[in-house]
Parts: structure tokens; C-alpha cells; sequence
């Protein structure tokens, strides 16, 4: 049996469908209270771990983070965080900047980067309670 390109294409588009709709009956993910996060003092080398809770802000050295959302993956799921923030260095008193706005990914954190000549963070957890 000889297959017609243009049946080809609706059983693609066909399958296409049924595969992309799988995925929307997965688990959602779980909403959290606090995100854990790690700091790297590229100067002096130390590292150190703060807990925020989510819709407050951190002061650490010229920097002003603040967490806005914080979910993670079900137990059922890998395991994988993601924290919506904004992070600003203070230069200055009147002059904070905007230098970091978006999800973080606890996972893969070379691909949402902050990217600050003194500083790196990392996201650790995004904590239920």
C-alpha cells in the first residue's frame, strides 16, 4: 500500500496532537513558599545560603533580591525547581539597577545566569512550608 503525502501529513499532524495533549494531563507543578538560594562571593570565594520567602526581598552586600513565585516538579516527576525573581545592585544610595528579571531553574542554572562581576546565585529549593 502506497501512502499519499497528503494522508502522511494529517496522521503527522494526527499524532502530533494526541502527543502535545499527553503532555498537558501531566501533574502540576507544586506552588511553594520559600526559595532557597546560594550566593558565590567570586572575591573571597565563599558561598552561603539564604532562605526567602516568596513576595519578600533579600539585602546581601549591593544587592536587592526579590522572589515573586517559587514551584516545583510533583514527587512523581524529576526532581526540578524554578523561581520567578528580580535581582538589582545598588551601585549607589539613588542608583539601583535592574541587572537580572525572570525564572531560574535549579537544574541548569548556566542557562538563566546572573550574570555580575562578584556575584553568582543559584537557585537551591523551592520549599512547601
Amino acid at each position: 500500500m502506497i501512502m499519499n503525502p497528503g494522508n502522511l501529513n494529517k496522521i503527522t499532524t494526527i499524532f502530533f496532537i494526541i502527543f502535545s495533549f499527553s503532555f498537558s494531563l501531566q501533574s502540576k507543578t507544586i506552588e511553594g513558599k520559600i526559595a532557597k538560594i546560594q550566593i558565590l562571593d567570586k572575591i573571597t570565594a565563599e558561598v552561603k545560603t539564604f532562605e526567602i520567602n516568596v513576595d519578600n526581598s533579600l539585602k546581601f552586600e549591593s544587592l536587592d533580591i526579590q522572589i515573586y513565585s517559587c514551584h516545583k516538579n510533583p514527587p512523581d516527576k524529576i526532581p526540578e525547581d524554578y523561581v520567578l525573581l528580580k535581582i538589582f545592585d545598588e551601585v549607589n544610595n539613588e542608583n539601583a539597577q535592574l541587572i537580572y528579571q525572570g525564572w531560574m531553574i535549579s537544574s541548569s542554572p548556566a542557562v538563566t545566569p546572573l550574570e555580575h562581576p562578584i556575584y553568582d546565585l543559584w537557585i537551591k529549593e523551592c520549599k512547601v512550608k
